[in-house]
């Protein structure tokens, strides 16, 4: 549900958000060869979801949801400042923030799972601290600051039976590049409580090294055998922490809107630059998925237009590229 939100807001430049029950009727909408969409993941933010919202509120939107013929799956918990969190390589007060915007997440989840709308999932964290700048001030403290942090938050997952997924991208520190991602979940050292979410147009720019060359496993003109080659090198090494999976496309480039830092591009899957066989890398990050107790896999559009995302052809292409990835990797 977030790319109905993420990038979106009031602001002049700024597309309005779309509310949780338009999102969902664009799930619902979709369908090919008489398959549709099981269910969703969820984002717990305003305007979808108030941070305070009684249990009866949260009853509701799961009645809601599963109103739609879906289940819940992943969530996503509301760990950056402006929303309810702050950054986990911050001081006291900011950490203190992030590990209550993952409290708030575990009571949601626990609160749908008992209503039955959600059976299996993780909530997804990241280190809610925009840009890398201010972490090269002092790399290895400053991933042990953000190990410490997240340590606290699988803490806090394990007591209510959840699991943590923190997803790599280009724009949050610590997290920005794979080697550095990788340091940090070995850091933290909890692979039972925290793992990695995988997304296939993040993890592109991994390649290439673009917020930190000195991890690039490519460079521009790479040829296909190259390609594989150093995706193959890249999910060797992630793909055991891996514990959530996004299907998307990337074109290459990078993207902001609103107050999101500029991160990987996702792209519509049928995007004719698209650089990914989603496919076939989709493979390189599945297998043995069940073993590591994935359930499901997620498509992201995380700031698309509003105008690709209300138009049914983006839903269906994307539905369309997961029954293939279902079908090629699928348990």
């Amino acid at each position: 549900m977030w790319p109905g939100l993420v990038g979106k807001g009031d602001g002049p430049d700024q597309e309005p958000p779309i509310s949780l029950e338009k999102m969902l009727d664009l799930t619902a909408a979709a369908e090919v060869n008489g398959r549709k969409f099981d269910g969703i993941d969820y984002f717990l933010f305003l305007p979808h979801t108030d941070p305070e919202a009684s249990d009866d509120d949260l009853k509701a939107i799961a009645d809601l949801i599963q109103s739609k013929g879906f289940n819940v799956g992943s969530l996503v918990a509301p760990v950056w400042p402006g929303t309810i969190g702050d950054s986990a390589m911050g001081d006291k007060e900011q950490t203190d923030k992030f590990l209550s915007a993952v409290k708030m997440a575990c009571r949601v989840a626990g609160i749908f799972n008992e209503h039955g709308v959600r059976k299996y999932g993780v909530i997804r964290i990241d280190s809610a601290e925009f840009g890398v700048e201010k972490w090269r001030e002092d790399p290895q403290a400053n991933t042990k600051k953000i190990a410490e942090t997240f340590r606290e938050a699988a803490k806090i997952a394990a007591d209510h039976g959840e699991r943590l997924a923190a997803e790599g991208e280009i724009c949050w520190a610590g997290m920005h590049s794979w080697k550095d991602m990788l340091d940090l979940l070995e850091a933290v050292g909890m692979p039972e409580t925290l793992g990695f979410q995988a997304d296939l147009a993040h993890t592109y720019l991994y390649l290439m090294g673009y917020n930190a060359p000195e991890h690039a496993l490519l460079k521009d003109g790479y040829t296909e055998d190259e390609f594989y080659a150093a995706y193959e090198k890249m999910t060797d090494k992630l793909r055991p922490w891996t514990i959530d999976f996004h299907v998307a496309q990337n074109d290459g480039e990078v993207h902001g809107a609103g107050s999101h830092d500029k991160t990987g591009k996702h792209c519509p899957a049928d995007d004719p630059n698209g650089k990914l066989d989603i496919v076939k890398c989709a493979g390189y990050w599945l297998k043995d998925a069940e073993q590591r107790g994935i359930k499901h896999i997620c498509w992201d559009g995380c700031m698309f237009p509003n105008a690709t995302l209300e138009d049914p052809k983006t839903w269906n292409t994307i539905l369309d590229t997961m029954i293939k990835v279902d079908a090629a990797h699928g348990g």
